[in-house]
């Protein structure tokens, strides 16, 4: 069973950065896609980046792109969301998700649908 603890969020104000982590463990393959998704209050869950654990499958959603960095370090089984210049709308609960084997990434598979397994979230507030 793939388990996934997010930490790193917090506080910011408009302009800042911040640099969320995933610790990962239970993977059983070798090619999982994982990602970083968000949900603000009554709103849908939303991807906001992806990546392989095999390396490739970079993709980010379009209010991020230029922003936020997705990478990850496959020694210490950990996936990063590094996030710059920071914007009040960036505001949300932050997960980390991963799908089961096979399952492509990026784009149209950036959905909540195509992932298993989900960290419990960690919230990021950003302030104008």
């Amino acid at each position: 069973q793939v388990q996934l603890v997010e930490s790193g969020g917090g506080s910011v104000q408009a302009g800042g950065s911040l640099r969320l982590s995933c610790a990962a463990s239970g993977y059983t393959g070798t090619r999982y896609c994982m990602a970083w998704f968000r949900q603000a209050p009554e709103k849908e869950r939303e991807g906001v980046a992806t990546i392989y654990t095999s390396g490739g499958g970079l993709w980010y959603a379009d209010s991020v792109q230029g922003r936020f960095t997705i990478s990850q370090d496959n020694a210490k089984n950990t996936l990063y969301l590094q996030m710059n210049s920071l914007k009040s709308e960036d505001t949300a609960m932050y997960y980390c998700a991963a799908s089961r084997q096979g399952v492509p990434c990026g784009g149209m598979f950036a959905s909540k649908l195509y992932f298993n397994y989900w960290g419990q979230g960690t919230q990021v507030t950003v302030s104008s």
